[in-house]
């Protein structure tokens, strides 16, 4: 993934603005630190800050097309990039190996649809100057796995800012707004447009299909499988928890058959990465003696990846805290205390020359796997929950995931949110999902990968190859990131804050912060230094506070040990 930045139809002189624009693009540099590329354009200008995975030597952005009438800036991976090349009806010319330049060639010829078309996590802003008028066409991947805003200018509505990141925005714009994730704005109307439309989208259509494990097993295989797709050092991010666990397993068997296989050209998948680099490297984080590096641990030598084992102190933590808020660009609770410890992994995965990781996000939205989940009043409101919690992970783990590794030129790549694995899980009937006290959370999709279970449909061959994971650890309960990490991160955040924010200032938080009111003194802190960076009242619409179903009799505390059920609750 990349930076990207772009001012379309800007209302003053675009030469002089054109240092301006660099500037701000290059407060995008820690997401793309090979090479940056700019492009002025008519009253148009478009910048991109590279971090190069796939066509390293040719991949500079932005991308054109042969007249340079289409001007093209991408922060992405587009898995099917291949089978998109083969489908173009028009002979084309590559003038790159980047997967992401077949967004151009096929805009060219389809328009607007290439959107529906991708297979990928992305965020594009596209440059048609082929009529008299230029055109823009932007677009955000379906979840909202990549980070995307714009921004306007009220006294100038005519123009339109693009940004990966709110910190490009915020001095320039005094309205800024998160782009939706599987939409796509286009200059010609002014409005978003959506392209993403599964049936499974809407809350109150309550899914019915009897759960099928061996199609939960494969869909979720083949989604690892075309995320091998790279040129560069890979690895996994491994918490020893289920969904980190499975993604690794997964990912070292398909790297082992890619790598022992013969080369296809005819094949979809970019498997690349697998054939570069078949061993792989596992990455856990933890306070010295934390639950998840102790299953991490087991799971790699279970594995036999190549494990590094990295641990942070609380100060480090509460050292870097202000340095998250400011690369996340948020004062959510939960995703700062899960957000920390990920920046500070990512910091030293990247230091190891790695620069891609698969990680679990997604799962607990998908299969309802957090611990609140198992006091859903009923079936149909649990899968309402799971998928108003999947519309909503681009406020929250997406934007950890992508901006927490990002902050240091790390990509994340998450297998869970494949269009078409989502397309089977989501269409499960919940009765199938839900958990119980006598039914662990997530059961389904430990049952799809438990070879002592007789319905999950192993083939013989497949039960040769032994199991994906040690049993104890394909059924351990929910740890939330930010309590495996070590159960006294959290109490350390909240004792910390306690020290830092009076009775006082407390006591008039209402006055200090009327807008969306924090109210714990870890809130109070997190929100008084997100505006140390962002002062500008534009920037708290995109900001989104997760919290758990209250409304379900269970604790307004994020924390997994917050709810009843966990078995270390406080």
């Amino acid at each position: 993934m990349c930076g990207i930045f772009g001012v379309y139809n800007y209302y003053g002189d675009v030469g002089e603005f054109r240092q301006r624009a660099l500037d701000l693009s290059k407060k995008l540099r820690h997401r793309g630190p090979d090479w940056s590329g700019c492009i002025v354009a008519d009253n148009n200008i478009v910048c991109h800050e590279r971090l190069a995975i796939v066509g390293v030597d040719t991949g500079a952005q932005p991308l054109t097309n042969a007249d340079e009438s289409i001007v093209l800036t991408v922060n992405g991976e587009i898995y099917n990039h291949k089978k998109l090349e083969a489908e173009l009806k028009q002979p084309t010319s590559f003038k790159t190996h980047s997967d992401c330049e077949v967004i151009l060639h096929m805009y060219s010829e389809i328009g607007t649809d290439v959107c529906a078309k991708l297979d990928g996590m992305f965020s594009w802003a596209l440059l048609d100057r082929r009529s008299t008028k230029s055109r823009l066409v932007a677009a955000r991947d379906p979840i909202g796995i990549t980070t995307l805003y714009i921004g306007r200018v009220s006294a100038h509505p005519e123009t339109v800012f693009i940004a990966s990141e709110l910190k490009s925005l915020n001095e320039e714009c005094d309205q800024i707004d998160e782009f939706p994730p599987g939409h796509y704005f286009d200059s010609e109307d002014g409005q978003f447009h959506q392209y993403f439309k599964p049936d499974w989208w809407t809350p109150e259509r309550i899914a019915t299909a009897p759960v099928d494990y061996r199609q939960l097993r494969e869909t979720l295989t083949a989604a690892v499988r075309k995320r091998l797709m790279a040129e560069v050092p890979y690895g996994v991010l491994l918490s020893g928890g289920l969904d980190s666990s499975l993604i690794s397993s997964i990912a070292v068997r398909e790297a082992a058959r890619i790598s022992a296989s013969a080369q296809s050209d005819t094949e979809d998948v970019d498997t690349r990465g697998a054939r570069y680099f078949p061993r792989m490297h596992s990455f856990s984080i933890g306070l010295p003696g934390a639950p998840d590096l102790i299953a991490a641990r087991k799971v790699a030598k279970f594995l036999r990846t190549a494990h590094h084992e990295l641990t942070y102190t609380v100060q480090e933590g509460l050292d870097a805290v202000a340095d998250v808020i400011y690369h996340l660009e948020t004062y959510d609770v939960t995703t700062i205390r899960a957000s920390t410890p990920m920046y500070l992994m990512s910091r030293k995965i990247k230091s190891t020359g790695v620069k891609m990781v698969l990680s679990g996000e997604g799962a607990d939205e998908v299969f309802g796997g957090y611990l609140y989940f198992h006091y859903a009043p009923n079936a149909d409101d649990f899968h309402k929950e799971t998928v108003n919690r999947v519309h909503n992970l681009h406020t929250s783990d997406c934007l950890r995931a992508n901006k927490s590794t990002m902050a240091w030129g790390l990509e994340a790549r998450v297998p869970f949110l494949d269009k078409e694995f989502l397309q089977v899980a989501m269409n499960v009937r919940p009765e199938d999902k839900q958990c119980s006290k006598d039914l662990i959370e997530k059961a389904i999709i430990r049952r799809a990968f438990d070879v002592e279970f007789a319905g999950a449909g192993f083939t013989p061959e497949e039960l040769a190859k032994g199991p994906y994971l040690p049993h104890d650890v394909l059924w351990r309960q929910k740890e939330q990131f930010s309590d495996g990490v070590g159960y006294s991160w959290i109490d350390s955040l909240k004792e910390w804050a306690e020290r830092r924010v009076s009775d006082e200032a407390m006591a008039a938080v209402h006055e200090r912060f009327p807008y969306d009111t924090p109210s714990t003194k870890e809130a109070y802190l997190y929100r008084e230094l997100f505006e140390q960076h962002f002062p500008q009242k534009a920037c708290l619409k995109s900001v989104v506070r997760w919290v758990p179903r209250t409304d379900w009799g269970c604790s307004a505390d994020p924390s997994g040990r917050a709810q009843k059920i966990h078995d270390k609750a406080y």
